[in-house]
């Protein structure tokens, strides 16, 4: 589980992306990167990162579904995902 502290910065760096976005690409289309290098580190979005949503865990997300390996397959085992059963061949 992650410390509440690292959830909250990734959050905070998602709605920093989401308020320059337009500023960001108006800029980029304007070819002005000297003024693009004045915004704030945390508007670029390369800087998010993808984390599970249930216990913020960086490692093994799975895009599809939003969370982390490990939780997919405790969810996946309890029948919780729909579609998704074990494999079996």
């Amino acid at each position: 589980m992650a410390k509440e502290s690292i959830k909250a910065r990734e959050l905070k760096r998602e709605r920093m992306v989401e308020q320059y976005s337009e500023k960001r690409k108006a800029l980029k289309d304007a070819g002005d990167y000297i003024a693009l290098q004045k915004l704030p580190k945390n508007a670029s979005p390369i800087r998010l990162h993808n984390r599970c949503k249930l216990t913020g865990r960086p490692k093994g997300y799975m895009r599809l579904f939003g969370v982390s390996r490990i939780n997919f397959r405790e969810m996946a085992n309890k029948g919780l995902i729909p579609g998704v059963r074990k494999a079996s061949w």
